[in-house]
This record gives structure tokens, C-alpha cells and sequence, in this order.
């Protein structure tokens, strides 16, 4: 099957999409952490095609939201089940319950992933050991689940991320490309037991793999912890209504860094045409929406749609006045050589979210917004705006030119996704509904 000989086409802000055969019918899938950023926003992808994918099984262990629901049609609904189960569970008791409900699946897309709290004040990928123990047992648990109940998908896709090339660990070579080693050597990531688990279960059962590799995540889910674009939202529309300004936090070679984000439906428009191409089986791809988004810009944006009146406060040029995170250096980076990277801020969102006047003009937009707005993320600054801090760093860019060579051609505007998914958040309850009637393209 080949998508290169359909003219690609457009929905809304999503460009250059792939047209399928559309004798490619009657499809099912199983979308695994189906509340999830990535899961729920593959779902969506999935029942855009009704003639194509004609029953989604979503499985996680618990349903997703009925605010999330929501964002579906009814006939988009109508087509997609909830199966409650806990791949910390013994893979024998998985099977029991896919069998039960008589799950079939043509397909595999595998978004689970538990985030364990690292130690009070460490940076939030700290507990490496941790994350690869839990996260190796969930992909395990249920790839031995699903032999139990016979079911086996003409292609298993597995989503992993930029942390695959130690962008947590230090200085790497940029732009990072698929072939790239593993760094098993100076960090222990659940990453490359996944891929062990996967090619091994692949191999032995004679189906094929994808594995979809994205940077920062961006999409409208309630479950938000790692939605790293979702503090900043949050942090403007509190200096709005307390009618000050937003403050860039880090220095001036980072207010200009060309950063690069994956938008989560993107992203599952590229993982249905990773498994539905021949030519892509058993092939890792990044995943990025190919346009650069500089913090200046993005800022920018952020006052028209909160209502930010007095502006933006530039990067502090006082070297002096900043707080220095120093990374390794040398044989201890990905890259092997060289000095460390400097990560500079002059405040911490987690910081700015634990002051009371700060959680006092959330409740304020809570009680202003008429019962619209029912998040409180400064109930738990801690959990919920540790990933902002962390999107504040300069993160190198995944190259595109492999999926680009095998025929993927989509693209987004990143701050028309950002628009677009902000809005999606005020439907969630998460965010004030935003001020402006649309957002500025960066053309």
C-alpha cells in the first residue's frame, strides 16, 4: 500500500496530508494510554476515517474524560470502545480481559507510560532506573498479553521521544537523526528495552514495527501534567488579569533559539501513515511539525490571546542576575566531546505558581469564567508546572528527512496549533478562553 499515488490534501490547519486507497476498509486498532497526549489526539486521527478504521479500541485504566469525549462527533463516539485494564497487571489477566470483550486488532498503537515522581527538587527525568523499570514492564506485560489472547497486528507502533538521543542528558549532535546510537552507556532509558521488547515480539510472531519519536508533545487533554506549552498559557492569562506583564525567564540566546515542537495530532497523522505504508515497515521516524518557533515570537502571541496590556518583559541582559544550571561535559554527553551545556533562568514557573497572590487571580478567572474554567492546576504547583520550567531549555532539532524521503509530507504552523489547542483547552475547562479570534501564521 502506497500513499504517493493520491494527491495529498488539507484538514483545517493540518496541511499536505496523505490520501489512502480507499479500498483500505474495515480496519481495527487498538490505541493503547488512550488519555494520553499522544493516545487520545491518535484516536482522533483514526476516527476522522470511519470507511478506513471502522472500530477503535481505546485501553487504559481508566476511561477518557467526558470533557475529552466531548471534542468527538457521536458517530466518532459510536466507534470507538473503552477497555479498562493495568499493564502493571499479570499479562495473563490483560489477556482475559481482551478476550472478554472480544478484541481484534489490525493494528497497534502503543502510547502507554507512567511518570514516576522523582525526589522533591530534582529535575523531572531524574529517576532514570525508575522510569525504565516501570515503563519496560508495561510494553512487556502486554506484548506477552496480546500472544496470550492471539492477537497479532499487521504492524505494532511504539512511540519513544527525543529523550532517545539524550536530550536530558547533555550535548548532542544536531540535528538528531534515526540512526543514531544508543546511549545505554551513560544513562540507563526505558527507550531502548521497549524497542529490545518490540523487535524481539515482531521477530518471533512475523509482523512488523514502527517507532515514532517526538519532541515536545502538544495537544488538549485534561490529563496535562506533561503538556510543557500549558504552564506558559497559564502563567500569561495570571499576568493578564493581575494586569502585569509576561517575563521571559531564561537568557537572550534562548528567546531566539529556533525551537521545534511535535503537535500531537501531527504526529498521529504521521503514525497512520507509518503503519499504513509498506516501504515504512520497520522504521523508526522523528516527528516534528517542521516549522521553528522562537520564544520572541510565540510571546508575542501569548499577549493577544490572554490580553497581556502590558506586554512583554525581554530576557535580563545582566548575566549576573541569573540562576546557572551547568550539564556534563565531555565523554559524559551524547555527543562525546566538548563543554557543557548552560541552562540560565531568572525564576522558576514552579516557584511563580506557589505564590498566593498568583493562585488567588486563578480563582478570581475561575469565578469570573461562570463554572467554564474547573481546573486548579496551583493546587499542586510541584506536578503541574515542572515541565514548563523544563521547555524553557534549548532543545536541539530531529530531522525530518527520512520519513520525508519515504513520502510523509504533513505540516502544521506550530502557533496555529498552539491556537488551536489553547481554544480545545477552554472547552476542557483548563485555560480562560482566549481573547483573539485567531492567531498570527508565521508566513
Amino acid at each position: 500500500m502506497s500513499s504517493e499515488n493520491y494527491p495529498v490534501h488539507r484538514n483545517g490547519i493540518y496541511r499536505n496530508l496523505p490520501t489512502f486507497d480507499p479500498s483500505i476498509t474495515g480496519l481495527t486498532a487498538i490505541v493503547t494510554g488512550a488519555n494520553g497526549i499522544s493516545g487520545f489526539h491518535t484516536l482522533r486521527v483514526l476516527l476522522e476515517s470511519p470507511e478506513r478504521w471502522s472500530k477503535i479500541y481505546a485501553l487504559s485504566r481508566r476511561p477518557p474524560p467526558k470533557e475529552m469525549l466531548a471534542l468527538l462527533s457521536e458517530s466518532q463516539r459510536s466507534r470507538l470502545q473503552h477497555v479498562a485494564v493495568d499493564f502493571l497487571e499479570e499479562p495473563s489477566k490483560i489477556a482475559d480481559v481482551l478476550k472478554s470483550v472480544h478484541v481484534t486488532a489490525d493494528y497497534i498503537f502503543f502510547y502507554s507510560y507512567l511518570q514516576p515522581k522523582p525526589p522533591v527538587g530534582a529535575p523531572v527525568w531524574s529517576n532514570a532506573e525508575e522510569l525504565v523499570k516501570v515503563n519496560s514492564a508495561l510494553l512487556d506485560n502486554f506484548l506477552q498479553a496480546i500472544m496470550l489472547a492471539k492477537i497479532t497486528p499487521r504492524r505494532f507502533l511504539l512511540q519513544t521521544g527525543a529523550k532517545h538521543y539524550g536530550v536530558q542528558i547533555g550535548r548532542l549532535r544536531t540535528p538528531a537523526i534515526e540512526s543514531d546510537p544508543y546511549l545505554s552507556h551513560l544513562e540507563p532509558n526505558f527507550y531502548y528495552p521497549q524497542e529490545e521488547s518490540l523487535f524481539n515480539y515482531c521477530k518471533a510472531q512475523n509482523t512488523s514495527w514502527n517507532v515514532i519519536r517526538p519532541a515536545w508533545v502538544l495537544g488538549a487533554v485534561t490529563n496535562a501534567q506533561m503538556n510543557a506549552l500549558l504552564p506558559v498559557a497559564i502563567y500569561a492569562a495570571v499576568q493578564a488579569r493581575k494586569g502585569e506583564p509576561i517575563a521571559f525567564p531564561s537568557d537572550w540566546e534562548t528567546w531566539q533559539y529556533e525551537s521545534h515542537h511535535s503537535t500531537a495530532l501531527l504526529t498521529g497523522y504521521l503514525s497512520e501513515w507509518a503503519v499504513l505504508e509498506d516501504k515504512a515497515k520497520n522504521e523508526a521516524f522523528n516527528a516534528q511539525d517542521t516549522g521553528p518557533v522562537t520564544w520572541d515570537r510565540f510571546y508575542e502571541e501569548l499577549t493577544h490571546w490572554f490580553g497581556v496590556a502590558k506586554g512583554v518583559i525581554p530576557p535580563e541582559e545582566d548575566l549576573s542576575k541569573f540562576e546557572e544550571s551547568v550539564g556534563k561535559a565531555g565523554a559524559d554527553t551524547p555527543m562525546g566531546y566538548g563543554p557543557p551545556l548552560v541552562h540560565r533562568t531568572t525564576f522558576s514557573l514552579v516557584d511563580w505558581a506557589s505564590k498566593p497572590e498568583n493562585k488567588a487571580a486563578w480563582l478570581e478567572l475561575q469565578k469570573e469564567s461562570g463554572g467554564q474554567l474547573t481546573s486548579n492546576p496551583f493546587d499542586d504547583p510541584e506536578t503541574n508546572f515542572s515541565f514548563g520550567d523544563q521547555a524553557f531549555r534549548k532543545v536541539p532539532s530531529m530531522n525530518m528527512n527520512k520519513a520525508r524521503r519515504l513520502g510523509w509530507t504533513g505540516f502544521v504552523d506550530t502557533i496555529e496549533s498552539l491556537f488551536e489547542i489553547y481554544s480545545e483547552m477552554g472547552d476542557l475547562g483548563m485555560l480562560p478562553r482566549l481573547k483573539a479570534d485567531k492567531p498570527n501564521p508565521l508566513v
